[in-house]
């Protein structure tokens, strides 16, 4: 028996590995292209604060009047796409490239909840995290790659583009493997976010707390020293640790979720502590990284198989989660990280995350009330 070699296995890794190489490039390296043409950091919050931005809102839309049907998640594949090739004409103007980042993260906000509903619900919980773990391969080597062969900023908006349409190619290909019913809007309507209302928040102050690393962990290091090539080396290293996690978290995930939602939010306040303290130590800097295994990989495969199976609505649920936790989590902890960037960044991310590990203790108090 070989479950990883089944075509649906192998569609969905290329798609994770095509879809997070495309999101390696748009995190690693598209804020220090827009830095070095001239944005302030307070202008790259913003824009990285409009795809998540449009994340949030989508999964209030869809609740009320769209249903996620295969024909709404092949547009969003085109229209990411489409939205790529429109950075290559408007990166040099501010609003006309917030408004392409808009569409970009509305098309991206459709798609992955989509796939990630197809993969939970054929796959074991083990399987899961061996097919995700080439979307880290993906992040990982467009890390190395071109953190060594970068030069021009137009490259890594071809990367982009390219990356964009193979991650969409492999991704129209998985409609055929959809099992889960589609619902119509109406029946989305009894979506509750408020029963669990301390997760939610919970979720969304974890992702505030991830502001800085995503938007300036390039930036803060280089800034301290720390070569490009070095901090490419640095991300793939946690990219590394994160497979290794997913690869082997079959056994954690059989345990009690929201306990190891606890553990790694918990983590994650060190690990932003840590770089705080020691942001020129390349050494401490790649132990930081080591625990990416926990605050990312364990984290995010407990946390949308936790919302998994606390809703009926799966699709939706999985379009909340990325709607509240990269969406406004992520969009309000990029506009917070451009504007409070310096020598406190980090300090300020552990607490925000200490205050998502509190609230997810009130969470788990209020469900053991309700069972």
């Amino acid at each position: 028996m070989k479950p990883l070699l089944t075509p649906l296995a192998l569609l969905l890794s290329a798609f994770y590995f095509f879809y997070f190489a495309l999101v390696g490039v748009y995190v690693i390296f598209m804020p220090k292209v827009l830095v070095d043409l001239g944005y302030s950091t307070v202008e790259v919050g913003i824009i990285y604060a409009a795809a998540p931005f449009m994340r949030f809102l989508l999964p209030f839309i869809f609740k009320h009047f769209i249903a996620l049907t295969p024909r709404v998640y092949l547009a969003s594949l085109a229209l990411s796409f489409l939205a790529t090739v429109l950075f290559w004409t408007t990166v040099n103007e501010f609003w006309l490239y917030l408004g392409a980042n808009l569409i970009f993260g509305g098309a991206m906000g459709i798609s992955l909840p989509y796939v990630e509903t197809i993969a939970l619900a054929t796959l074991s919980k083990s399987h899961y995290g061996k097919v995700r773990l080439w979307g880290s391969l993906g992040f990982m080597g467009i890390a190395l790659w071109l953190g060594k062969v970068l030069q021009a900023p137009f490259d890594a908006l071809y990367y982009l583009s390219a990356m964009t349409f193979l991650s969409m190619v492999f991704g129209a290909l998985l409609i055929r493997y959809d099992r889960t019913e589609h619902t119509s809007a109406s029946e989305d309507a009894s979506f509750s976010l408020t029963k669990y209302w301390a997760f939610w928040i919970s979720v969304f102050l974890m992702q505030v707390g991830f502001g800085g690393f995503y938007n300036f962990f390039t930036i803060y290091e280089t800034s301290h020293g720390i070569s490009l090539e070095m901090t490419s080396w640095m991300w793939s290293f946690g990219v590394i640790c994160e497979i290794v996690m997913l690869y082997f978290q079959g056994p954690l995930l059989q345990r009690n979720l929201l306990n190891i939602l606890q553990f790694a939010t918990l983590v994650t306040a060190l690990r932003w502590l840590m770089l705080y303290l020691f942001p020129d130590s390349v050494v401490l800097t790649f132990a930081s990284q080591s625990l990416h295994a926990v605050s990312f990989a364990l984290y995010h495969t407990a946390a949308i198989t936790y919302v998994f199976s606390l809703y009926t609505q799966k699709k939706l649920a999985q379009q909340f989660f990325l709607g509240i936790a990269f969406g406004l989590g992520g969009s309000v902890g990029a506009i917070l990280s451009g504007q409070i960037y310096g020598e406190y960044l980090f300090l300020i991310e552990s607490v925000i995350t200490f205050m998502a590990f509190a609230v997810l203790l009130i969470h788990q108090k209020r469900r053991e009330a309700i069972a």
